[in-house]
């Protein structure tokens, strides 16, 4: 079965644009789910908005994607790429946090995060990524 890779942008709501509490809670549910359901990816937390890269079965992708839409801690959820993938990007993990450093900023180039061109949000993932110890 092919694999497939879904990038969004959503607007934070309330305390999960700020709050650490919060994005630990997402973390660790999204940990769990994915690890059930075969889904890998990372996500960003970047001026009042999430960026989030899903990888797996495109069902599998699918229905995180509707649970996702159902979710009240994000709203507005833009879909910047939908489409199969050769290979997981993110394989390390189930879900993991990344940040927006030195090098994914000059990525960024001053651009919110749902400014991004579908090339630009996978690169911005990828180099923020590479700044992550790889899970033993």
């Amino acid at each position: 079965m092919p694999l497939h890779r879904a990038i969004y942008v959503s607007d934070a709501v309330g305390d999960a644009a700020t709050s650490l509490l919060v994005l630990a809670e997402i973390l660790g549910a999204s940990d769990r789910n994915n690890r059930r359901d075969g889904l890998t990816g990372v996500l960003m937390r970047h001026g009042g908005r999430f960026m989030q890269a899903i990888e797996g079965r495109r069902i599998d992708v699918d229905r995180l994607m509707d649970r996702l839409r159902a979710d009240p801690r994000h709203e507005n959820i833009r879909l910047l790429s939908d489409q199969d993938a050769p290979v997981r990007l993110f394989r390390e993990w189930p879900m993991t946090l990344v940040q927006l450093t030195p090098d994914a900023a000059r990525l960024l180039n001053g651009a919110s995060l749902d400014q991004l061109s579908p090339d630009r949000a996978e690169a911005l993932l990828i180099t923020a990524a590479k700044a992550l110890p790889v899970p033993a």
